[in-house]
């Protein structure tokens, strides 16, 4: 007899899904019969926070949805913050989690694990939570799940099997695959927008997270229009030292400028979040009067005034606007020289100590071409999103923009090495981020994930000491005492170096990537 549990493994399969995330537990032990005899792997993080980000950097890396196995109660908790980042900067992530017994749901009867009322805690995190109550349900709630990955606005999911459903009979389930798109460009809202583009002078392009998979297309459309390309954390890796290229945050005073001086602005997959637009809390931010928007989400081109709103997928959007304007459209000629402007002011903007941290990380970059570097939320990060232009599209990627979670990098690099494991991974934390979710580093060997983990030592979190002081506080609470991370990466079998000064990681991320195996390197700072 296939049960339940069993079921959910093959429609996974029949999905593309060809690893989770998980620690099993009681509650989830029906969820794991199947899988052993699957082809589907199982990776074993040392807390559920850890199993939700690791699935986040295995959907940024790869593009596909993240899956995580959780059990009931803590387990899904504790995956909470995960889902969290997940919904802030929009990555496809499929929660998967027992809970009690049907008729035990909501009787506050004292059973292991339980919550008052599970599912409706997950739906204020989740874009959706639903309960599969019988066999025939389940291939329906993971097609919704999916479809919604590929056609709209992606984010977390949850879906929850009660322990008495695991085990019902569930044989000759077929998947629904529905290949779900996204729609087409409205073809009168591609003129209209087409129209404002051919009277446009000074055309400006802010690129987004959701523009970081139309590398090609935003090229040829940039081009085509002489217009610099703004683009905020998640987008950067798009156009690579490309003479249109502004790889700088809005927050900066020089890019609002070139944003106040543009004529017309193009947004791509951009939501203008305030920790991309204003970053610094001033309110300087002021959303363009003549704006086109393209987003794959209807609720997100409500959320702003637009002048024209395209809903569609950006490389779709941005080629029908190509379409539409022919080849006999003029190009700007002064878009280079406004982008190179725009570039020398935002450097010069940089305090000294930001310009050499953001040098740290184009160490990184020149010594591992074609990198994927996973930040968490540490000096030479909150550097780089201000000023840095990665050479990888989708190969930049932190939690120091959105929701902000500390303990970020490490597990969300685990997931990324082993969804693109033909890169290599460098994971960027600080000692204070580090020491939250510092024992997946167990995680990592286990799983085999070549990821290169690059310790900034300050002894703190300076970041926050800044700003404390910054506002004439005075600091409290920001130097938690760094363990030994050599001694501990060694105990756990792993090789790890420990550098004094930036100048040697070039050679000391060659030694790691040539090694072939999870590496600790780490830069004590003063």
């Amino acid at each position: 007899m296939t049960t339940v549990g069993e079921a959910l493994i093959t429609l996974l399969e029949a999905h593309g899904v060809d690893t989770v995330f998980g620690i099993p537990g009681v509650h989830t032990v029906e969820l794991y019969r199947g899988l052993a005899r699957s082809k589907i792997r199982h990776i074993t993080p040392r807390h559920e926070q850890g199993a939700g980000f690791m699935a986040d950097g295995y959907a940024r890396a790869s593009g596909r949805p993240g899956v995580a196995f959780v059990i009931t109660g803590p387990g899904l908790t504790n995956t909470i913050t995960a889902m969290g980042q997940a919904r802030a900067d929009s990555v496809p992530m499929l929660v998967i989690s027992g809970v009690n017994a049907t008729d035990t749901l909501g009787k506050g009867l004292g059973f292991l694990h339980e919550l008052p009322d599970q599912r409706g805690m997950m739906e204020k995190v989740a874009l959706f939570s639903e309960r599969v109550t019988e066999a025939r349900e389940l291939p329906g709630a993971l097609a919704r799940a999916f479809a919604l990955f590929s056609s709209s606005r992606p984010g977390p999911v949850h879906i929850e099997i009660p322990t008495d459903v695991m085990v019902k009979p569930a044989g000759g389930l077929a998947p629904v695959l529905a290949n779900t798109a996204p729609p087409a460009p409205d073809v009168a809202a591609v003129a209209e927008a087409a129209k404002l583009i051919r009277a446009a002078r000074l055309p400006l392009i802010l690129a987004g997270g959701g523009a970081k998979q139309a590398d090609s297309a935003l090229t040829r459309f940039a081009e085509a229009l002489g217009a610099p390309v703004v683009e905020t954390a998640n987008a950067r890796g798009l156009l690579h030292r490309h003479p249109l290229c502004v790889p700088a945050s809005p927050s900066l005073k020089a890019v609002r400028s070139l944003m106040a001086d543009a004529d017309l602005v193009i947004a791509a997959g951009t939501e203008f979040g305030p920790t991309d637009y204003d970053g610094y809390g001033d309110g300087g931010f002021v959303l363009p009067p003549n704006l086109i928007r393209i987003d794959i989400g209807a609720d997100q081109l409500a959320r702003r005034p637009v002048t024209v709103a395209i809903r569609a997928d950006c490389a779709e959007a941005l080629d029908a606007l190509l379409a539409e304007l022919g080849p006999a459209h003029v190009a700007a000629k002064d878009g280079a020289a406004r982008a190179a402007t725009a570039r020398e002011a935002a450097l010069a903007e940089l305090r000294s100590e930001y310009v050499a941290q953001m040098r740290a990380v184009e160490v990184i970059r020149d010594a591992l071409p074609g990198s994927i570097i996973v930040g968490d939320s540490t000096q030479p990060i909150y550097a780089a999103n201000l000023y840095y232009d990665h050479d990888r599209p989708a190969g930049w990627f932190n939690a120091a923009t959105g929701f902000g979670a500390l303990g970020y990098g490490p597990p969300a690099a685990i997931g990324a090495a082993l969804a693109v494991p033909e890169a290599p991974v460098v994971c960027l934390t600080g000692d204070g981020g580090f020491q939250f979710t510092l024992p997946e580093l167990g995680a990592a060997l286990d799983a085999g994930a070549a990821v290169i983990f690059v310790v900034w030592n300050n002894r703190g979190y300076r970041e926050i000491e800044t700003s404390m002081l910054d506002v004439g506080v005075e600091p409290v609470g920001v130097s938690p005492a760094p363990p030994d991370f050599c001694k501990l990466a060694e105990a756990y079998g792993m090789e790890a170096e420990r550098l004094t000064r930036v100048g040697g990681l070039a050679e000391a991320l060659k030694r790691a990537r040539a090694a072939g195996k999870p590496r600790l390197v780490e830069i004590t700072i003063d």
